[in-house]
């Protein structure tokens, strides 16, 4: 007996594999969640083709980015659910000002955001077809070492909105006889952040290297460096939901995290491991706390612990799913 087809459901991002970023990494899982179910089509564009099948349902990362391919679904499919995901600087720069991003949330059959200070951004009628959905990650042990040195990964591609010039200046802030040492993840995106990634590494302190950067790393690598860690800081102005944030609390290293709703949206508002962004000093008054204080650094383990059954693969699994499934459900 032949089984009847699956349902097709296309997943736009404007980033895939070569960009290894959290588009990527979003798209890539929720199409392992919906492959039992359907047939799933991957792709950085969507376009129609004559005579050719259309998706039952369409899934876009970002507002702004994938701005063309919404329109040209909602034109071509208009009774088909068109799910919108706001995954960054849409949701907290371009739906205020860039009228491709507003027209795609006014296009949306569904909404989601990735952490639970998003639906905050958006105007009434936006916010009553908006969801939730957390991100995930696996569980994965730490190996951290007792060297002496305090290890603090940075993990991000180098532009404006992640600000890793902050975490590099507050390097220079800190005691001669600091253990802290950053590990950089991530490749520069402009020339400012190139020259100054090369400048730092080169430069030497009385005890150590005070700062590594290795560039853009595989996935499975950047993941083991997370949990070699000690500690974690994202120091961005901007985030939808930070995948690095939740790799960091599901390999129990606590995050130092920059002061922004994204990251609340993350870690809590309670969270004792903020500092202000693009605060340099506090940023380094904060490495040196977290290198020396035992208390405080079990503290914010603890709290990030707390949020990890958050960021657990099956729930984001399950959502996504239910997602789906009541978009494609008959009205």
């Amino acid at each position: 007996m032949r089984l009847p087809p699956k349902a097709t459901v296309a997943i736009i991002s404007p980033a895939l594999r070569k960009a290894n970023n959290g588009n990527w990494q979003t798209a890539h899982r929720w199409s392992r969640f919906l492959q039992m179910t359907y047939d799933v089509a991957l792709a950085a564009e969507w376009t129609s083709c004559p005579g050719g099948a259309l998706p039952a349902c369409l899934i876009a990362l970002h507002a702004r980015r994938s701005a063309d391919s919404i329109a040209r679904f909602a034109g071509a499919c208009p009774e088909r659910p068109l799910i919108v995901v706001l995954t960054g600087t849409d949701l907290y720069r371009d739906i205020c000002s860039d009228t491709s991003a507003q027209r795609s949330l006014d296009l949306a059959t569904h909404l989601v955001v990735l952490q639970d200070e998003g639906p905050n951004e958006l105007c009434a009628a936006h916010r009553a077809k908006c969801r939730v959905i957390y991100q995930s990650a696996p569980a994965c042990g730490s190996a951290r070492s007792h060297r002496d040195v305090f290890d603090v990964v940075l993990v991000g591609h180098m532009r404006a909105e992640k600000d890793p010039l902050t975490p590099m200046r507050a390097l220079a802030l800190l005691p001669d006889d600091s253990r802290v040492r950053l590990i950089h993840i991530g490749s520069a995106l402009d020339d400012e952040f190139l020259q100054a990634a090369l400048a730092l590494q080169a430069q030497t302190w009385p005890r150590m290297q005070r700062y590594i950067w290795l560039q853009n790393l595989p996935h499975g690598d950047t993941r083991r460096r997370i949990g070699q860690a000690q500690a974690m800081v994202i120091s961005s102005v901007m985030e939808g939901g930070a995948n690095v944030i939740i790799e960091a609390v599901r390999s129990g290293v606590p995050v130092l995290a920059s002061r922004i709703p994204g990251n609340f949206g993350m870690l809590g508002r309670d969270y004792e491991g903020y500092f202000p962004p693009g605060d340099a000093a506090q940023l380094a008054l904060m490495l040196e706390r977290a290198s020396r204080d035992a208390g405080f650094l079990e503290r914010l383990r603890q709290q990030c612990a707390r949020r990890a059954s958050m960021f657990a693969p099956a729930r984001e699994r399950a959502e996504v799913i239910k997602l789906v499934a009541e978009a494609l459900q008959p009205t």
